[in-house]
């Protein structure tokens, strides 16, 4: 007895693609940010214990925590692009070529 169902495909929509890559590029922005900001405030207090100081925790804000953030939110930006559009065509052609040859048993 042979079942066979098919799973409907959908098409790819370009609209998207700017979509998934600003939201890709918010969450990895945050991560970022979180773990640059922890990073900074370990450091600034390492900094002020070793120099007898009060800590000054908004160098780790502004100096630290937010340009690492800007800078990573760039690059995955632009490297999310190119991933997305690549699988976008990619999804598209493989579309093409199945609805030659008929959708795989």
């Amino acid at each position: 007895m042979t079942s066979s169902f098919e799973t409907p495909v959908r098409e790819p929509r370009w609209y998207l693609i700017p979509v998934r890559a600003l939201l890709v590029t918010f969450v990895v922005a945050l991560l970022s940010f979180a773990v640059s900001l922890l990073l900074g405030i370990c450091a600034v207090v390492l900094a002020a214990k070793l120099h007898h100081i009060r800590p000054d925790l908004r160098i780790a804000y502004r100096y630290i925590a937010l340009p690492a953030a800007g800078v990573v939110a760039a690059i995955v930006l632009i490297s999310s692009s190119f991933m997305e559009v690549r699988h976008y065509r990619r999804a598209k052609v493989l579309q093409r070529i199945e609805h030659q040859i008929g959708p795989a048993i």
